[in-house]
């Protein structure tokens, strides 16, 4: 073998080595060394399982879980979270989980749930999982830093009392139709079965529709379609979210979800065009979320006309009105439809809300002051939110060495906020927990 030849081995064996080291840093080293820095405050780990962590497990008790008849009863954790809720029962509260290579610290004190939400102890990362679900939505719970204040300024107008109130007449048509559709299925059949579920989402969307593009009604439900299709595939994405380019490749599945982002957004530029056309002669409509939003984007960009990146692009208006459709939708049906059933199977609290709307309505048209006085109502829902919270879990991430309450977090640390396990934890709420008890919130939220 010859000098050169000899040269080339030498450097390859050491660009095998060194890929080996690098290999073994990713799916071992690194992943042990914040294990030992969390074991040394105290917190419990699960044993670390080479580049899927607990994902697997935790999939296999969830099937497990769904596979089975849910009973009659208000304790979903065992059905929704059955790993968390086995890894908090054999950890404690002070644990953790492997989410592939990384570790998931559960935060279970409200105070520090509070105090991450907040930023108090510094600012905690959003964590993006699944690429693909830019193209569902983007926009304010997804942006950060300054670019999550300017939007937050920006539409916040949008939701304030005396803007919602202008909204009031939409969410009235859109729950008359539901009901008078009801009642016309009583009637001529005495009784009858209803899958209230579609119904509800139906209505969610309806409702969404009118509140967010008001004249422009119709084609607010073809986006809503639209959405929802896209929401579907999303879910089915997330069984290959955490492999490396996949979400880039022809797929099936990626080509309709990118044909879908586009048909959706052909239809609100459409929206937002004719708005701005009829602004421009003085025939538009500020009662909806799109013009109240245009509107306060206009008046930002007047105030600070002088400065850079100053309000929100078309292609960022588009953004907030497909997130709008996508928080508001399937959070609010779910909300609506375990209400009925827990009015279902607590009938006294269906009798008092009953007469509580009728007490504050008559048969009068529901108005904006008369619902700020339904205490029962409010009660009831707060305390179905408690027991089936529409978000199950919110995370976040360190990018830095942080601090939060007595732990040290270095960089790469993930936090589980779990909400449902929160909601239904027997320290803070008694061991009533499971039961449905809307005197709680007779005082309001504390």
């Amino acid at each position: 073998m010859g000098e050169s030849g000899f040269i080339s081995v030498v450097t390859l064996c050491i660009l095998v080595v060194w890929c080996g080291w690098k290999v073994m840093e990713w799916i071992w080293w690194k992943p042990k060394k914040l294990e030992r820095l969390l074991n040394e405050q105290g917190i419990k780990v699960t044993p670390y399982k080479l580049l899927f962590g607990d994902l697997k497990e935790n999939q296999r008790q969830f099937e497990e879980a769904r596979s089975k008849p849910m009973s009659l009863s208000h304790d979903i954790v065992p059905r929704v979270a059955p790993f968390h809720l086995q890894t908090i029962q054999k950890y404690g509260k002070k644990s953790a989980f492997w989410f592939g290579r990384t570790p998931r610290v559960y935060i279970m004190d409200p105070d520090l749930i509070r105090d991450i939400l907040s930023n108090k102890f510094g600012h905690f990362a959003k964590i993006r999982i699944n690429p693909l679900s830019r193209f569902l939505a983007k926009g304010l719970v997804t942006y950060e830093g300054e670019k999550w204040a300017k939007h937050r300024r920006i539409i916040n107008p949008a939701f304030h009392m005396e803007k919602l109130k202008c909204m009031l007449s939409a969410f009235y048509t859109s729950s008359d139709e539901i009901v008078s559709k009801w009642e016309k299925l009583v009637t001529s059949e005495g009784s009858c079965k209803l899958d209230v579920w579609p119904e509800l989402r139906n209505l969610t969307g309806d409702v969404i529709s009118r509140a967010a593009f008001g004249s422009s009604y119709e084609e607010g439900r073809q986006i809503f379609k639209l959405q929802d299709e896209q929401a579907g595939l999303l879910v089915q994405s997330f069984q290959t979210a955490l492999i490396p380019g996949f979400s880039i490749l022809p797929t099936k599945r990626n080509r309709r979800m990118k044909e879908i982002d586009r048909e959706a957004r052909a239809l609100l530029m459409g929206i937002i065009s004719k708005r701005q056309n009829a602004k421009k002669v003085g025939e538009a409509k500020n009662n909806d979320l799109l013009g109240l939003l245009l509107e306060s984007n206009d008046k930002e960009i007047q105030e600070h006309k002088n400065k850079k990146n100053i309000g929100l692009t078309i292609e960022e208006v588009i953004q907030e009105c497909k997130l709008f459709y996508f928080a508001g939708q399937e959070t609010t049906s779910v909300l609506l439809v375990w209400t009925i059933i827990v009015l279902c199977m607590h009938s006294e609290w269906q009798v008092r809300a009953r007469e509580e709307v009728f007490q504050v309505f008559g048969k009068n048209k529901p108005n904006f002051d008369g619902l700020s006085h339904l205490k029962i109502v409010n009660m009831i829902l707060y305390e179905v939110l408690r027991l089936y919270p529409p978000v199950l879990q919110l995370n976040r991430c360190t990018y830095k060495d942080m601090k939060l309450g007595e732990i040290s977090l270095p960089p790469g640390i993930q936090l589980m906020l779990p909400i449902v396990l929160v909601h239904h934890d027997h320290e803070l709420w008694g061991e009533d927990a499971e039961e449905f008890k809307p005197e709680r919130f007779a005082e309001g939220i504390s």
